[in-house]
């Protein structure tokens, strides 16, 4: 079985040009089938404050009103996608930009009340047209994927992009041997969040629930923490978390936080 590598890149590094560009020309470079899955980072609120559109956010996420949701696909699945891919082109990585409306990637259900909030247009994974991808990937092109989704009925959802790169790679796991790598502004999962030098190298099941029932994981680590947990249960072969700046290391299983089944 090929392996394929499913890489996630965060906000933050999307926000530093500098940052970004290094990262890009890093994947460029890695050889063998790969998927490049990125969020809007910040400019998606910069923009939308410039046009007298009010933000919300609740526990990090954002609540995607109508007006919301034309800027994070204007954002997402424009600026910065074609940035990205452009920067690919330029290192010699034949890269698509897609969505999860592009050739019916991703469907996706609109979020039901959560705890009595209202999300708006958010989109939670329903299916994933892994067949579409497999396509490309043979063809030699490398998608790079933005994570606006659609219901099949002509809406657009806004969906997290940690829980798309989870969910295309338990998808994918079924025609390749797929490691998924979440790659941000850490060098992993740190057991104290203002300490770089606090990196937990393992983690399987239970060390996480004692980890979470001491309350010893940054709340925001939790939710990308579930989405590796739940991607290894689905037959993804490995989750890594860690530096953007590292991804040979990442990938070699030298650096960042390797989850694992037990």
């Amino acid at each position: 079985m090929d392996k394929l590598y499913i890489i996630k890149i965060g906000g933050n590094i999307v926000d530093d040009p500098a940052k970004l560009a290094a990262f890009l020309q890093s994947f460029a470079l890695l050889q063998g089938n790969k998927i490049l899955v990125h969020g809007g980072g910040k400019l998606a609120t910069r923009v939308a404050e410039g046009m007298g559109i009010e933000q919300q956010m609740v526990d990090g996420r954002r609540i995607t009103d109508a007006e919301t949701l034309k800027v994070v696909t204007m954002v997402y699945a424009g600026h910065i996608n074609k940035s990205i891919v452009a920067a690919l082109q330029q290192h010699g990585c034949n890269a698509a930009g897609l969505t999860g409306v592009d050739g019916n990637f991703i469907q996706a259900a609109k979020r039901p009340l959560k705890n009595g909030v209202d999300y708006g247009y958010v989109g939670d994974v329903q299916q994933v047209n892994a067949v579409l991808v497999k396509d490309l990937l043979q063809r030699n092109i490398t998608p790079v994927v933005a994570p606006i989704t659609h219901d099949g009925k002509g809406q657009l959802l806004n969906t997290n992009a940690d829980t798309i790169a989870q969910e295309v790679a338990k998808a994918l796991s079924a025609y390749y041997e797929t490691a998924l790598i979440y790659s941000f502004e850490k060098p992993g999962v740190l057991l104290n969040a203002d300490d770089d030098s606090t990196v937990i190298p393992v983690i399987n099941a239970a060390y996480y629930t004692e980890l979470k029932e001491k309350q010893l994981v940054f709340a925001g680590m939790l939710p990308k923490l579930d989405n590796a947990f739940a991607a290894i249960d689905s037959g993804v072969r490995k989750v890594i978390i860690g530096k953007a700046e590292e991804l040979p290391l990442l990938i070699s299983g030298n650096a960042g936080t390797q989850i694992i089944h037990d």
